[in-house]
């Protein structure tokens, strides 16, 4: 699996192909085509590096210094591998990438949603988690404001993260969405009033409700044409 998989369009085509095996039908011309398709899968990649450096050091980014730091020879591609690029970070890792000076194309990086929480736990962390922070928030939201916990690991178990086995970057998931975040307030973690057996649900917490809305994580779920049972793959442990 690729380090960042870049999301499809519905039809499967992508505005930067995945790489190609070597062309043994074609001439001079489809070698060419196949070695830029690999080039450009690259630079997209090199793209979503970059832009994560710049969420972790919270700093602002341009055009300029992006084409000329990573995009270098393939500046006539920059629109294609910069829309991969940001849809890429926003599907996997929950932030988004916004325009705050159009005249110098300048861009700034924050967690989804309006969200405060940044995802990184340590400084050596290399991917911050503010991806499945939001997934929940999501989920819980579409579910109309109150999630059973079997959904909740449901979807988690879809993204390889699962009860009492520990994530490469998740850590121990359970600790992280029944602690963790309800310390943070952000989740709320209770049992089902009146179950026998115990069940337990998730709603959001009051932090969630301070920093963002339910109309936005609607939004959020359309606009990035998440079906929650085949959310964006993960990357690898490093």
């Amino acid at each position: 699996m690729e380090a960042f998989p870049c999301s499809q369009p519905e039809d499967g085509s992508s505005s930067i192909p995945d790489e190609e095996g070597p062309n043994t039908e074609g001439g001079p011309e489809d070698d060419a085509d196949s070695l830029l398709h690999k080039a450009l899968r690259s630079k997209m990649m090199g793209m979503v590096e970059f832009l994560l450096l710049k969420y972790r050091a919270k700093e602002p980014t341009t055009k300029a210094e992006m084409l000329s730091s990573v995009i270098k020879e393939h500046q006539d591609h920059f629109p294609e591998l910069f829309s991969a690029a940001v849809e890429s970070i926003e599907l996997v890792f929950g932030i988004v990438v916004t325009e705050v000076d159009p005249s110098t194309h300048t861009y700034v990086l924050a967690t989804a949603l309006g969200l405060t929480y940044d995802g990184m736990v340590s400084d050596e962390q290399k991917f911050p988690n503010t991806s499945l922070l939001v997934t929940l928030l999501c989920v819980i939201a579409s579910q109309g404001d109150c999630a059973p916990e079997e959904k909740i690991w449901a979807v988690l178990n879809d993204l390889g993260v699962h009860d009492g086995k520990v994530h490469w970057l998740y850590g121990e998931p359970r600790e992280l969405i029944t602690k963790v975040w309800v310390q943070e307030q952000y989740l709320v973690y209770r049992q089902v009033p009146n179950s026998n057996p115990a069940s337990y649900e998730f709603l959001w917490g009051p932090r969630a409700h301070a920093e963002t809305t339910t109309a936005k994580a609607l939004k959020f779920v359309v606009m990035a044409n998440r079906d929650f049972h085949f959310l964006p793959c993960l990357p690898e442990e490093p």
